[in-house]
């Protein structure tokens, strides 16, 4: 194979990770302006499990940038798009899972380009992250599920929790020792 070859495989691969990066960091940014909207509603629990879930992505971001310099390239600094405000407690749920959802179908993707390219290993880093962004669904779907079912009772329980979460702890990754 030759260097030409080589380097426009790398430069398709470099793209992908960039475009993820870029996807965490709108995520990183939307997760905490909406942490600090409920904790300000005094929704502690579900404030302190965004900040969580925003550490998480604050992960992705730095592990895809990591990648991206091995492999010579410029990690983005700008965000996938601006942050959404004004959201219900609802629809910050809604929301959120679709954008999850969303982001596991762009990932899956990204890691058949990869693979197309002959990268494995950056492969494999979008498929621990879609692990995550699964757990991360999951959780946003379980909310929005049962603020349907229960409506403001499931809310009424959470109003007044601590949003309080530890340190260096992720919402998908064990707390740091």
């Amino acid at each position: 194979m030759s260097r030409e070859s080589r380097d426009a495989k790398k430069k398709n691969v470099i793209e992908v990770l960039n475009r993820a990066k870029a996807l965490e960091l709108q995520a990183i940014h939307q997760y905490m302006y909406q942490h600090y909207q409920l904790d300000d509603l005094d929704y502690g629990e579900l404030a302190g499990n965004l900040k969580l879930i925003a550490i998480d992505e604050m992960r992705h971001a730095e592990a895809l940038a990591e990648r991206i310099k091995e492999l010579g390239g410029d990690p983005t600094m700008v965000a996938a798009g601006p942050v959404v405000k004004g959201q219900s407690v609802e629809e910050i749920f809604a929301f959120n899972a679709d954008q999850e959802d969303e982001a596991m179908e762009i990932y899956n993707t990204f890691v058949a380009v990869c693979k197309d390219n002959g990268d494995v290993q950056s492969a494999k880093l979008f498929e621990m992250i879609i692990e995550h962004e699964q757990i991360h669904f999951n959780h946003f779907d379980n909310i929005l599920e049962h603020m349907q079912s229960l409506g403001a009772a499931y809310l009424a329980r959470i109003a007044g929790t601590p949003a309080t979460t530890g340190p260096a702890k992720g919402f998908a990754y064990p707390a740091q020792a």
